[in-house]
Order: C-alpha cells, then structure tokens, then sequence
C-alpha cells in the first residue's frame, strides 16, 4: 500500500512541476510579444534572426507606442553583443533623408553586425522606423530610437547651444551606460570603406586614451581656432567632433583635469561648470566644450588622419589632406550643407550617388561609372579638380565588398 502511495505522490509531484513549467513558459511569451502595458507605454520589440547576408527576414515585429521618455525602441538581430559596432548619432530638424543616408553608407561596406543608437526628435520616430523596418530583411544590424534627453536643468540651454539638439552626444556616455565603445557621427557623414576599419582603431588606444577624432585644419594658415577662438583648444588646429570614436567605459571612469577646479571632475559633473564658465565664448557649442576639455588632458585624446574626416576645409582653398591624397577618403564629412546645394558639387555627387542607390549588389557594383563621370563634371572647383581622391577608397570598398567570391570577402 505504502509503494502504491509514493507513486501516487511522485506522479503529483511531476505533473504540478510540468504544469509549473508550461506556465512559466506562457508568461515568457506574452512578456516578449507585449508592446507595452501597465499605464506607462514600453518599448517596442521586433527582431530578426542573423542569417548572414541578404536573404529573407524570419518575423518582423510591428512597431509599438513611442517609448516612454528615458527608454528606447529596441530592434535586434540575434547577434552578441561583443560582436556589434555601435554607431550613434542624433538627427532633429530636416535631417532624416541626411541620416538614413549615413545609415546605409555604413551597411553597404561593413562586415560586422551594426548597432545604431538613433537619437531623434519625437516627430521623426515614425519615419524612422518605417525606412529600417523596411531594410530588416538585410539581416546586418539593429536599432534602438532614443528620445532627445538633456539634464532636467539647464535642458533649454543644452538644447539650443550651438545647432539643435547636437550637444546631445555629450551626453551619450551618460544614457548608454551598457555599452562600452562608440562611434559618434554628425548626419552629415557618409562612410566609404567599412565601418569596421574605423572601430579597429579602438585597439591602437594606449593605457591612458578614452576618445578619438581628426584635427579640424590641416592647414594653420586657414585655421578657425587658432584665429579666432576665445577659449583653449586641443593641440595647433583644435579638433573636430563631427566623427567621435569613444571608449566610454574609460569616460565613465576618468577624472578630468580642469581650470575650474584643483579637483578633478568626472565627465558627468564637468559639462554644467564648463557651459557656465565658457557659454559666452564658444561658438560651435559642444565642440568647443570638447576641445576644452581635451585641452587640459590631451594625453586622453587619439588623433586619427583627416581622411577619416574629411571635410570642405581639406580642398576648397587647395588640396591639404596628404592621407586622402594617398588613400583616397575613408570618411566623408558634408558640413557646410554642401549636400544640398552647388557651392560644392562634388561632396553633392558622392551623397545623392549614395542617396538613390538600392542595397542589390548589381546597383552598388554599377554606382562608379555615372558617380565618376558626374564627378568630371565638377573640375571647375577645387575640389573637384582632384575628384580621383573622392572614389579612390569607395572604389576598393566596393571591389573588396562586391566583387570578391563570398568566401574571399
């Protein structure tokens, strides 16, 4: 009777843990296929599986409600996460059709995983996810859409220093607290090689570095900061933050050396003071704050050659980026508006080339040969007359991405 009991006992004891089971299981699903809930809308979920290359996406979600302010709309392959490059940047205003051009620019030629951290005005969110809700089926990135987010206080100021929301990025070590590197670009940027050759660079930072850029003139007779600045700036030319690779994780950490303080501040308490102290001098806003910072601590900063940013200033007045004359331009940086009107028609023929091209590799194999002859076009500006140095390094990004067997690439 005693053994008929203790099977009795042990048949109970698995089907309430089976049943305990199919209920924790059911709770998972629902939790992951939620959009939002409770009284406060969450983030929306969507994923796609990494199916390495271009083939059809498996289950696209839809987009939620907008996220709650301090939360993100999270897209994702299933990738890990030490295998994606981050890239950010912060779009408001007119600047969608600027920022989707980017984002494809940096697909096109990279060979990771992408992460995109999209800092956007609420009003552009939609936008947003509709155009890479329609490229999920390249399986090769994922996105998250941030609210603009400065400090309670001072938000208004920090908001209209400089251009709208662009001081922004000063605060990304501060949001992204998760993520350990990342690139930072302005919208104006289009890549043309892989975003990868760029993140290499994270590993030529020696012990002390926490932060890279390019130097904003090449040419100190034509130099901004040493001519007209009103405060101090990094090394002979000052730097430019338009491309900003960031080990923020050693930002976090660091305690900066000031002309406020003998004591020095960690990166979230030294952006307010500097504002106050310098907010009357600056003129190109949080650039100048970076500057200054990096004034004081230049053994934190690692210089990169100007083709990595490479910017009217380098051939408006005649050629001076040595490295774009030999490599050819890693990084193409349209500050100015050149992308939008004829002062500068060859920084124009690069963005709208990129602009209308589709993902098939048959179009981005045939994008030279017009790209090119629409460049010749432009030999009656500086810039054009040396037009080569424009699709020198687009051209090998484009052999080396498209037109290598796969097993090569």
């Amino acid at each position: 009777m005693r053994r008929y009991l203790r099977i009795v006992v042990l048949c109970l004891a698995c089907g309430f843990c089976s049943l305990l089971y199919a209920f924790s299981q059911l709770a998972v699903s629902l939790e992951e296929g939620a959009g939002g809930g409770g009284g406060k809308p969450q983030a929306a979920a969507a994923s796609w599986l990494a199916g390495g290359g271009r083939g059809g996406a498996r289950g696209v979600g839809s987009a939620g409600p907008a996220a709650h302010p301090g939360r993100s709309d999270r897209y994702s392959l299933k990738v890990q996460p030490a295998q994606r490059m981050h890239l950010a940047v912060v779009a408001c205003g007119e600047r969608l059709e600027e920022t989707i051009t980017m984002l494809k620019s940096a697909i096109i030629f990279s060979i990771r995983p992408l992460q995109f951290h999209i800092f956007a005005e609420d009003q552009l969110h939609d936008s947003f996810k509709g155009i890479l809700e329609s490229w999920s089926f390249l399986q090769t990135f994922n996105y998250s859409l941030y609210p603009i987010t400065f400090p309670s206080e001072n938000a208004a100021e920090w908001k209209k220093l400089f251009k709208p929301c662009a001081s922004q990025r000063l605060f990304l070590p501060l949001i992204l607290k998760e993520v350990d590197s990342l690139l930072y670009v302005d919208t104006d940027i289009l890549f043309l090689r892989p975003v990868d050759d760029i993140w290499s660079l994270l590993k030529k930072f020696n012990s002390t570095q926490i932060a890279a850029m390019a130097p904003e003139h090449e040419e100190p007779r034509i130099g901004w900061y040493n001519r007209f600045a009103r405060h101090p700036y990094y090394g002979k030319t000052g730097v430019n933050s338009g491309v900003m690779l960031m080990n923020m994780t050693r930002m976090r950490r660091k305690y900066f050396k000031n002309d406020m303080t003998a004591v020095r501040l960690r990166w979230g308490d030294i952006l307010m003071p500097l504002l106050k102290k310098y907010k009357l001098n600056i003129t190109w806003g949080d650039q100048d704050l970076l500057n200054i910072i990096f004034f004081h601590n230049p053994e934190s900063l690692f210089v990169f050659p100007c083709q990595w940013n490479y910017r009217p200033d380098h051939c408006i007045y005649g050629s001076n980026c040595q490295g774009a004359e030999e490599e050819g331009i890693f990084i193409l940086h349209g500050n100015r508006g050149v992308y939008h009107d004829d002062k500068q028609p060859a920084f124009r023929a690069i963005y709208e080339a990129l602009r209308n091209c589709s993902f098939k590799d048959d179009n981005i194999r045939s994008l030279l040969k017009p790209l090119e002859l629409e460049l010749q076009k432009t030999v009656h500006t500086y810039c054009g007359k040396i037009y080569k140095i424009f699709i020198k390094q687009l051209t090998k990004s484009i052999q080396d991405r498209y037109d290598r067997p796969p097993k090569e690439r």
